[in-house]
Parts: structure tokens; C-alpha cells; sequence
């Protein structure tokens, strides 16, 4: 028995064609939104790419242009089988291309939608890429005089500026990492070789942090050396002083910035799979309508359309059953293969 059966004449067929060739070029052009938003997404990660670790992923930006590519092909194509489906003449020469096409397009739409629950669930990976990134990208910002590292400086302060954000984790990752170049220290100075031997590795840490951690709108001068010195300056205090600093770690915040980016991206695209879905169950009903007229010469006549031919449990047993065919066949043709060639090597 068929699944969803509903009853056709030619006025209602012509209606659906024409409502399914609209829908189609708007699917078009949810195409051409979904490529652009992967396109976004992936210049915003290849801008942040000096502060993420070398594992990161590119799978859900590629992935969103990539389908954005195949939804305009296929519906572009999809459009005009709609189109020639008001014509029996035309449309016949798409009828034995059909069924393979409505095959395509769930496996598209499946993978579409698995592609929107990429987008929600990058947030974990994102997490420790830019834990190990901006943690190796904080350890090169003295290296000002490296080739290859001489813009990391520049990399770092523009994107705590930006993000209104300081360290990894907080102002005090800037204490645990030497920041300043050995170039603009004076050796000779008591201060400094006392901070160098206190220190087993033999860096220059301080309780300090570069100028891109000073928040403006602090309401005295921004404090960045011995912030845990509450004697060095006047009326502070390094506990309760929130103001000076940007507060939020640059993990956290870029986190924050591409979760947010993300999410909106994976729920635009399940718009876009709920559309393309609803497109591909409308031309199944057209395929199935037009392929049950009992005479094709006679346009006028009544037709039923289904979505299922038979139930679902029917289905899915047919669908095994031809897995389990073809699997047998394979099996004969490599063991007809296999004796084929035993008498040869006697």
C-alpha cells in the first residue's frame, strides 16, 4: 500500500509543477547564501588562522561551499524537469532520469543536514585550537626580530584591541611568558639580572602586560607593569581594580565571537534543508502523479501521487534485500574472476 497516497488532476498537476519550478530558484538562491556563508566563515578563520593551532579545521566551511555549489546545480537542474513536466513531450525525455535524481537529492539533503549539525558542534574542536594557538602565538609576540614571527606582535595586540580581551585565559597568562625582547632589555641592569637568575629558564617575567590589555574606559591612567604590587602605585588595588584591564581571556572570547557566528550559520542552513526536503517530497509527488496517468496521451485524466510506494517497513526490507543482491552478485563475478585465472597460471 502506498505511503501519503493523494489524487491529481491535470489543473492540480500544473499547479504543483509551476509552485515546485518557484521553489526550485529559491533553493537557487539559498544556495548561493549557503556558499556565501561558508565563504564568510572560512576567510574569518583563515584572518584568526596565526592564533589557532596548526589542527584546525576547515571541514564545516568547505562542506557549506561545497553544498552551496550542488544546491544550485542540482536545483537549477530540478527547475527545469519541473518546467518540461508540463509537457508530456519534453518531460519524457526525463523520465527514466528521474527516480536516480530523487535518489541524489535525499542523500544531499542528508548530507546537508549533517553539515548543520557540524556547524552547532565545531564549538569543541574550536576550543582547543585556540587554547594550543593563541598559547604558542602569546610565546613568539617578543620575537619581533624573527623572520616568520615578526608580525605576531602586531597579530596579538590588534586582536586584543578588537575582542576587548587580554592573555589566554586572563591578564596574568601575560606573567608566565617572557614578552619583552631581549633587544630592548638592559643587561646591565641590577633589576634586570636578578629577575633573569630568579627565573630556572632563564626568562625575564614580569607582572605586566603589553598596552592592548589596557581598557579605556578605566577611569585613571592604565596601569601595565607590577599589577600585583599594590604599593608601586597609588590608590590601587590589584583585587578590585576590573576596570584597568580587559577582564575576558581571547580564548573566551573568539570562542564566543565564532560560536555565535556558527550557530547562526547552522540555523540558516537548516532552513535551507527544511526548503530543499520540501522541494525534493514535491517532485516525488510529481514524479509519482504523472508516471500513474493511465493514459499519457489523455493530459485531462485523474492520477494518484505517493511519496512511498509501498509502507516503510516494506521499503526498508526491499532496500536490504537489493543490498543483499548485489552484494551476492560482486561475490559471484570476483569468484568467476578468481577461477578465470587459476587454469591460466597451470
Amino acid at each position: 500500500m502506498a505511503l501519503l497516497k493523494i489524487k491529481f488532476d491535470q489543473k492540480k498537476r500544473v499547479k504543483l509543477a509551476q509552485g515546485l519550478w518557484l521553489m526550485n530558484w529559491l533553493c537557487v538562491l539559498a544556495g548561493i547564501v549557503t556558499f556565501s556563508l561558508g565563504l564568510f566563515l572560512k576567510i574569518e578563520l583563515r584572518k584568526r588562522s596565526d592564533v589557532m593551532d596548526s589542527s584546525e579545521s576547515h571541514f564545516v566551511p568547505n562542506s557549506l561551499i561545497g553544498m552551496g555549489v550542488l544546491s544550485c546545480v542540482i536545483n537549477s537542474l530540478a527547475g527545469k524537469i519541473c518546467y518540461d513536466a508540463l509537457d508530456p513531450a519534453k518531460y519524457a525525455k526525463w523520465k527514466p532520469w528521474v527516480k536516480p535524481y530523487l535518489a541524489a537529492c535525499v542523500l544531499v539533503n542528508a548530507v546537508l543536514f549533517l553539515v548543520a549539525l557540524g556547524c552547532f558542534l565545531l564549538r569543541g574542536s574550536l576550543e582547543s585550537t585556540l587554547a594550543h594557538g593563541l598559547k604558542s602565538g602569546m610565546k613568539y609576540y617578543r620575537d619581533t626580530d624573527t623572520p616568520g614571527r615578526c608580525f605576531m606582535k602586531k597579530t596579538i595586540d590588534m586582536l586584543q584591541i578588537e575582542f576587548k580581551c587580554c592573555g589566554n585565559n586572563g591578564f596574568r597568562d601575560w606573567f608566565e611568558i617572557q614578552w619583552i625582547s631581549n633587544r630592548y632589555l638592559d643587561f646591565s641592569s641590577k633589576e634586570v639580572k636578578d629577575r633573569i637568575k630568579s627565573n630556572v629558564d632563564g626568562r625575564y617575567l614580569v607582572d605586566g602586560v603589553p598596552f592592548s590589555c589596557c581598557n579605556p574606559s578605566s577611569p585613571r591612567p592604565c596601569i601595565q607593569y607590577q599589577l600585583t604590587n599594590n604599593s608601586a602605585h597609588y590608590s590601587y588595588d590589584h583585587q578590585t581594580e576590573e576596570l584597568n584591564l580587559w577582564v575576558r581571556g581571547c580564548r573566551a572570547a573568539l570562542l564566543s565571537y565564532y560560536s555565535s557566528l556558527m550557530n547562526s550559520m547552522g540555523a540558516v542552513t537548516l532552513l535551507v534543508w527544511l526548503l530543499e526536503v520540501t522541494v525534493t517530497i514535491g517532485l516525488r509527488y510529481l514524479h509519482t502523479a504523472l508516471e500513474s496517468v493511465s493514459d499519457p496521451e489523455e493530459a485531462e485524466g485523474e492520477s494518484e501521487g505517493w511519496l512511498l510506494e509501498k509502507s516503510v517497513p516494506e521499503t526498508w526490507k526491499a532496500f536490504l534485500e537489493s543490498v543483499k543482491t548485489l552484494g551476492k552478485s560482486n561475490q559471484v563475478e570476483a569468484e568467476g574472476a578468481d577461477t578465470g585465472q587459476a587454469p591460466e597460471a597451470g
